[in-house]
This record gives structure tokens, sequence and C-alpha cells, in this order.
């Protein structure tokens, strides 16, 4: 299946970075961000890139279009110059790069790109700042037999707060950390069907106007997952995956595995 990847946004969580760089190449190990996303997914044999781009695009496009394999895989350097390698990550890759504007809300990233899925009965779709251990060959297959319109990830919230509860008079009845909570939220990795077009209309979020459509239809399933997944949303999480890869292989390289 082809895969979608909303890479567009400015990505104002992570202003160390996004001032820079647009977010999905801010480095993880020495490859950025969406490499190690798009290596996951063609760990699992798709290999087929729909990139929506918005800011930063050019600099997306430099990356893959000056791609060196030499940065993370051995080779042997020839005197001539030719470089030998024992392997190569991206060489079997097709990735398409679409504009899909500056300020263009997810939904609308989606329905740029639509020329590109066409005769694809179903697609995978990701935000391009979070990784997971997710088995997806499992989890295409329990959504195959589902026979349902659009699915998504339902994951525990990965920041530290505390919800408060309290009576009418203020008075502090609970306070409860946020992550062990019964609290969910959209993690992402979507496989859709070529259907979702007829529920998204121009400048709509796909998560908000369309979702609650296929909600209404009963239509959008949610797999709650409590395996590896993480966003990069801070400086924080930045550091958390950077820890994550020097001790390597972090959960979700399971091309290393």
């Amino acid at each position: 299946m082809k895969v979608v990847l909303f890479c567009g946004g400015l990505g104002m969580r992570l202003r160390e970075y996004s001032d820079r760089i647009p977010k999905p190449l801010a480095e993880i190990g020495q490859r950025p961000l969406i490499w190690h996303l798009m290596r996951y997914y063609a760990h699992y044999g798709h290999k087929d890139f729909v990139l929506c781009l918005g800011y930063g695009g050019a600099q997306i496009k430099s990356y893959f279009l000056n791609y060196d394999e030499s940065i993370s895989n051995d080779f042997t350097l020839h005197g001539d110059g030719r470089r030998e390698y024992y392997r190569k990550d991206i060489e079997d890759w097709r990735i398409t790069f679409v504009d899909t504007g500056i300020q263009s809300s997810i939904g609308e990233r989606l329905r740029r790109v639509r020329e590109h899925l066409r005769g694809e009965p179903m697609f995978l779709a990701n935000y391009a700042d979070g990784v997971s251990n997710l088995d997806l060959k499992s989890y295409v297959d329990n959504f195959v037999r589902r026979d349902m319109s659009a699915c998504f990830l339902s994951v525990r919230v990965p920041q530290s707060f505390h919800i408060v509860q309290a009576d009418p008079d203020g008075c502090t009845t609970k306070l409860e950390a946020i992550t062990q909570s019964s609290v969910r939220i959209n993690g992402g990795f979507f496989i859709l069907k070529q259907e979702i077009f007829d529920d998204l209309g121009p400048g709509e979020e796909l998560v908000v106007e369309a979702f609650a459509r296929l909600i209404e239809r009963k239509q959008l399933l949610t797999v709650p997952f409590d395996g590896f997944w993480q966003s990069m949303d801070t400086f924080k999480d930045k550091i958390i995956l950077d820890e994550l890869v020097s001790r390597g292989p972090a959960p979700w390289q399971t091309w290393l595995l």
C-alpha cells in the first residue's frame, strides 16, 4: 500500500529546530525523524510514499535528492571514487513530493494528494512526527477483517500531567497521573479506504469533520495500543528518542531487531 505522510506543519512546539528546519528533519541519531518513520514502513513492505509538503518542503526535497547512503551504511571506497555499499536504505523506495500548502489542514493536505492515490482501494497515512513498535502487519490484517472505512491508534498520553478532580466547593478529591488514567489520545497510524474522500470537504480536518461522519455510521475503528509510541513535540521528546537510539536498537527500529 501507499503511505501518505503529513509533513508540512510549522512545528510550533519544537521551536529549537523548526526555526531552522521542518520538524520531520530533526535528527534522531544519524538520520532525521521522517527517515525513521519511512524505514519502519519499508520494513513491512510499504515503500511507496507520498509526502504532503508545506513548511520547509524544499529542505525535505533536498534531503532526499542528496541522500547519502554512507552516513549509516558500511561501504568500500575505491581509488576511482566509486563506493561499494554492503546495504542500501532507500534504493527501492518510491517517493512522491507534493506541495500541499503552508497553512493547509491535515484533511486538506490529504485532499490535495488524492490524484496520487487513485486506484488504491486503501492506503496508509500518518503524522511525520512520531514512531512506534506497532506490529503493522497484524494491525492491517485486523482492519481488513473488520470491514470498516478507516482506522487509527489510540494511545496513552505520554506527558507527565496530573488530572485534577474536585468537589463543588473546590476541595481536591483526587490527583491522578494522566499516564495511569483511562484518557487516550489519537496516535495516528491511519488506515484509510478510498471512500474517505467522500466524507472530506475542502479545508476540513480529517479527524474532526470526516471522522465525525464515519462515527455516525459506525465506520471508524480505533485500536488501543499500549506498546511503544512516542511523538516528538518538544525538545524533551527529542532527548528521549535520542537516548533510545544511542542505546540501540530503539523500540521502533524493527528493521534492526
